[in-house]
């Protein structure tokens, strides 16, 4: 039997949003698509967060966006990191693994008696 979907957690999309645009700018859909293909269906993102996650990441200068044409031939926003974005990113990245790390070990300590 397959597991559930996991939600996702705000900031958590937020980074993982940062890490979607470092390689080439992307419009909504494609960054819901390329998040969707490395989760495997582990992770279920909502349009409404997406929207809100890109909307707040523009506000804070984290990335920028411009409109432009998709390959369906429909406007779109596309969207880029920028260099405050890339630092953030790092920053949190680096925060994500070593806590994620230390859950992992914590859960898989073995059990002691007393």
């Amino acid at each position: 039997m397959a597991a559930e979907p996991l939600n996702i957690l705000r900031g958590t999309l937020d980074t993982l949003v940062l890490r979607a645009l470092l390689g080439v700018p992307m419009h909504g859909y494609q960054i819901s698509e390329w998040i969707d293909a490395r989760a495997k269906g582990n992770l279920v993102v909502l349009d409404s967060a997406l929207y809100q996650s890109l909307y707040r990441l523009e506000k804070q200068r984290l990335i920028a966006a411009a409109w432009g044409v998709t390959e369906n031939n429909r406007e779109a926003r596309y969207y880029r990191i920028t260099a405050k974005g890339r630092a953030l990113l790092r920053s949190e990245t680096a925060t994500w693994l070593r806590y994620a790390a230390t859950v992992t070990a914590i859960l898989t300590e073995p059990e002691t008696a007393g």
